[in-house]
């Protein structure tokens, strides 16, 4: 039977995905790491936490993300 996702689940409930993270991680475990569902949804965990909540977005919610990160609208939060 499939796992219905939802926010704030567990990511130990997603056994049957495979964690990607950035090339640009820091080596002390401050990584953001995401997975594509069955359902083409897209699932966000912190690498410090494996099994604790996952995030899960729609690919056109990721697409926006990406997309305003890319331009620069989230600089200001870096400092």
């Amino acid at each position: 039977m499939a796992i219905k996702a939802h926010n704030g689940m567990s990511a130990a409930e997603l056994p049957e995905v495979t964690w990607r993270k950035s090339a640009r991680s820091g080596a002390k475990g401050n990584c953001v790491e995401l997975a594509e569902l069955a359902g083409g949804e897209i699932a966000v965990r912190n690498s410090r936490f494996p099994d604790g909540p996952a995030l899960v977005y729609t690919r056109a919610e990721i697409a926006a993300f990406v997309a305003g990160a890319r331009d620069g609208e989230f600089d200001d939060l870096l400092g």
